[in-house]
């Protein structure tokens, strides 16, 4: 996986759920908290969460074959897909059900420093994994705003473990008012309605996760900057004169496809064009280092074949 893929933010999210996990349990295990529970399958669940963004950087590294010769880029947009239906399942309806079950049927939390203490410790350990995954996206992020990050973002890794972790904590604040009150009231159903509230969250989350990922299976563009970077490429004001139209599809996080159809001048030889694409596209790769796949057809400019190649919906051509 590449840099961008945000590995050692996932590794560290993995090792710190895996820590918090086993001691949720046995909190649970000594004090009966629902919210212990809920909080521990939460924490399973995100680890296998981590597993799974690792898997699916693996591989996206394969190289392109007959039946894939664009690559297999798109894997780690099919985990994170997989990752928010795990988030949801596992952990968001798992969380609603234990909550109304404790509702239903409240009894009073024993042993109480078990859950307090592992709470307290497991927002540490996911301090120090949030602190990790923020380290991270901020070589990424840029002058952008957090949710415009996590919306435009086109490796999936960093926003999964940025949503997970910031989920996880503020899990873990319901978790702990939830088993206070419960403590200071003696009613074990605030541990209920700390669970429910834990469960509502995490299926939020998912859901917001299981849009941006499908966004990114469905194909995205470049961004505004890096289109702008290929229509500057391209063009060297000679033999290319203006770009008519172009599309770009990313074939992954770090690959990117670019077709355009480019102006040349109409009395120019075949020698001339195929040299001028030629050095298009190494100025274009240049520019723009993940436009790995560039297919440029040359056409003489008009004005209807612009309009035409502006609207996606033109047929194929522009004409």
């Amino acid at each position: 996986m590449s840099a961008s893929g945000g590995t050692k933010a996932i590794v560290a999210a993995l090792g710190a759920n895996l820590a918090i996990a086993a001691a949720k349990f046995v909190a649970f295990a000594f004090s009966g908290s629902s919210s212990m529970l809920a909080e521990g399958v939460h924490s399973v669940a995100d680890s296998g969460n981590q597993a799974l963004l690792l898997l699916g950087g693996k591989k996206a590294t394969k190289a392109a074959d007959e039946e894939h010769p664009f690559g297999y880029g798109r894997e780690r947009y099919i985990f994170g897909f997989l990752v928010s239906i795990v988030l949801f399942t596992i952990g968001g309806v798992f969380a609603l059900y234990e909550g109304v079950e404790k509702i239903r049927t409240p009894h009073e939390i024993d042993h109480w420093y078990w859950p307090v203490g592992v709470l307290l410790f497991a927002v540490i350990a996911e301090g120090f994994s949030f602190r990790t995954a923020i380290r991270e996206s901020n070589e990424l992020r840029g002058k952008q705003s957090w949710a415009s990050f996590i919306r435009t973002a086109k490796a999936p890794e960093l926003p999964v473990v940025l949503l997970e972790d910031f989920g996880a904590l503020i899990g873990l604040v319901l978790a702990l008012a939830g088993v206070v009150i419960a403590l200071a009231t003696g009613d074990g159903i605030w541990d209920g309605i700390g669970t429910l509230c834990i469960g509502v969250l995490l299926v939020v989350i998912a859901l917001v996760l299981a849009s941006e990922t499908k966004s990114l299976l469905l194909g995205e563009a470049a961004g505004p900057e890096a289109l702008a970077k290929i229509r500057a490429a391209a063009v060297d004001g000679d033999t290319v004169t203006d770009v008519i139209h172009m599309r770009t599809l990313h074939l992954g996080p770090d690959e990117l496809l670019v077709a355009a159809k480019i102006a040349v001048q109409h009395d120019d030889t075949a020698a001339e064009v195929a040299r001028a694409i030629d050095a298009a596209e190494a100025r274009i790769r240049e520019a723009v280092p993940i436009a790995r796949v560039i297919y440029l057809e040359p056409d003489v400019y008009s004005e209807a074949s612009a309009a035409a190649g502006a609207n996606p919906a033109a047929t194929p051509g522009g004409r």
